[in-house]
């Protein structure tokens, strides 16, 4: 689905590396750069169960937010299952959050699995002190790897990625046969969860995890963490992926950005959530 939107236009893509972790540059162009002397970035960690995908698939989703938000992205390419199983993806993490934040604020962002991975960041910043996240956004994350008995061949109309045995799979590589499946920093939905920066989710209808992504809400809001939750109506598993194609999924990333620029520090949009079902 990545192939289908194009990167927009008047953004820059460099290679580069951050903590010792290689990725992706996403910069706004000269017009889109909010003032300069407002520090601020985001760290973006892709989607894919943990087992597939680049900051290159994401160059449409990370190109828009860049452009919109007016702030550079930085994407980690972080070592993926089944070669590199938890904790790897999470130390590539927070190595690179640790060098984003020597500079100033940074929002954690991610979509699915990358979702879950910001949402597991925040939580072991939280747990070992010092510069936390301003802020987290969450595109359909996935925040429980523990299935338990769902069936494998469950799959809800419009989901046009997921199914239950994959991601199944994909957890099984990830965990490695040594990490349950309900460890906090995997299945982040099962954690203690006070104590962290707001949260914006965003997910759609019509995807697998959809009911997860409302009990992540549940438990935030329990937790007494500032959270939002847009549900976007008849919309599949990581939606704003399209915007510049899909007009509903460039103002889904234009709230992303105006709620990133509020954890930033305020700005001249402010963020408003969507009014959603």
């Amino acid at each position: 689905l990545s192939r289908l939107t194009l990167p927009p236009r008047g953004v820059r893509f460099e290679a580069g590396t951050v903590g010792g972790v290689p990725g992706e540059w996403v910069r706004p162009g000269a017009a889109n750069t909010v003032d300069p002397s407002s520090r601020g970035v985001w760290l973006y960690l892709h989607g894919g169960a943990y087992c597939v995908g680049s900051p290159r698939t994401h160059r449409a989703l990370t190109g828009a937010l860049a452009r919109l938000g007016g702030r550079p992205l930085f994407v980690p390419d972080y070592r993926l299952a089944p070669e590199h199983p938890f904790p790897a993806a999470l130390d590539d993490a927070l190595a690179c959050f640790d060098a984003l934040s020597a500079d100033g604020p940074v929002v954690l962002a991610g979509d699915s699995a990358g979702g879950g991975l910001s949402l597991a960041t925040a939580l072991a910043l939280r747990d070992r002190g010092g510069a936390q996240a301003a802020g987290l956004y969450l595109l359909s994350p996935w925040a429980d790897m523990d299935f338990g008995d769902v069936p494998d061949d469950l799959t809800p109309p419009g989901e046009p990625m997921l199914s239950v045995a994959w991601g199944r799979q994909c957890a099984r590589f990830y965990l490695a046969d040594r990490t349950p499946a309900t460890h906090p920093l995997c299945s982040p939905l099962k954690a203690n969860l006070r104590g962290l920066a707001p949260v914006l989710i965003q997910v759609g209808t019509d995807e697998l995890l959809h009911a997860d992504a409302l009990n992540l809400h549940e438990a935030l809001r329990s937790a007494e963490v500032p959270v939002h939750c847009e549900v976007g109506q008849r919309r599949w598993h990581v939606w704003p992926l399209h915007a510049g194609v899909m007009p509903g999924a460039t103002q889904a990333l234009q709230r992303g950005a105006a709620f990133a620029q509020s954890c930033f520090g305020g700005g001249p949009r402010p963020f408003a959530p969507a009014v959603t079902g």
